[in-house]
């Protein structure tokens, strides 16, 4: 299997299919991993692109480290991986925890190899209600699932995946294949990895990082996601980036990747050739 090796001896597993086209990097959400994106990848690579997914730094197939479970290193191992596929044109996506690596990924590391960035139901600017994040959401939220995680990370997973991820709390009708994966692939995380990616995806400000974006950008977001309200998100991201365009999919979840596939395949290929 493929890996990249980071500075700090981190092996980081990532999928690149296709053949040609310019390259679309896939960054997943918590606690998932690169299989989150397999039908995207299959689809924009079937559509004559190159797709490269990977494992982030304690999730799926890639070394589960102690230290390093923040989202500066998460845009550095990027970088890493980038770097060493030599990628230029590239559209980065992020889905959730992965819209804020794609974010500081830009922040920290410049837009040289960066053609478009695209944000699906993603974290920035910032979740936790601070003095100057009056709208975000209390840190009981978040201290609610480290205690789930804590006490029974298997259980939190399928409460997740059971609740408010994917709506199933709402409709009852998503499959129960698309719950499981969830299940599966949180279990596949490191549990100090997981644990420790809660305050990276909640407590970490993207302003600035968002002000650095200085290509085309696209933001997706569901207007019933339970999990990354849109008025604390995706509305806030399209007016920080100053190339952005808000795409809202109406009564949609948080979970867009699994249960909007074809609306959200067909929005991001005519973005990606626009």
């Amino acid at each position: 299997m493929p890996y990249v090796t980071t500075e700090d001896g981190a092996q980081i597993f990532y999928k690149d299919w296709g053949a040609g086209g310019s390259p679309v990097l896939l960054s997943h959400g918590w606690p998932l991993n690169a299989d989150a994106w397999e039908a995207t990848a299959l689809f924009l690579a079937s559509h004559g692109h190159r797709a490269i997914a990977h494992d982030r730094r304690g999730h799926g197939r890639s070394t589960q480290t102690w230290d390093g479970n923040e989202m500066d290193t998460y845009a550095d191992d990027l970088a890493c991986l980038i770097d060493h596929l030599d990628l230029t044109d590239l559209t980065l996506v992020g889905h959730s925890t992965g819209g804020g690596e794609v974010a500081r990924y830009v922040g920290r590391h410049g837009s040289a190899r960066v053609a478009r960035v695209v944000l699906v139901s993603a974290v920035p600017p910032l979740m936790l209600r601070t003095e100057d994040n009056p709208g975000g959401l209390p840190i009981d939220v978040f201290d609610g699932i480290r205690a789930g995680e804590l006490a029974s990370r298997s259980q939190l997973y399928r409460d997740l995946a059971d609740g408010p991820f994917f709506g199933h709390n709402r409709a009852g009708d998503v499959p129960q294949g698309v719950r499981d994966a969830f299940w599966l692939q949180g279990l596949a995380s490191g549990t100090r990895n997981a644990y420790e990616c809660i305050a990276a995806f909640s407590a970490t400000d993207f302003h600035p990082d968002l002000a650095a974006i200085d290509v085309p950008a696209l933001v997706i977001h569901g207007d019933d996601d339970q999990i990354v309200p849109i008025d604390i998100s995706g509305r806030l991201s399209a007016e920080l980036i100053a190339d952005a365009t808000l795409l809202v999919y109406e009564g949609r979840s948080h979970g867009l990747p699994d249960l909007d596939r074809e609306r959200l395949h067909a929005d991001l290929l005519a973005f990606i050739d626009s």
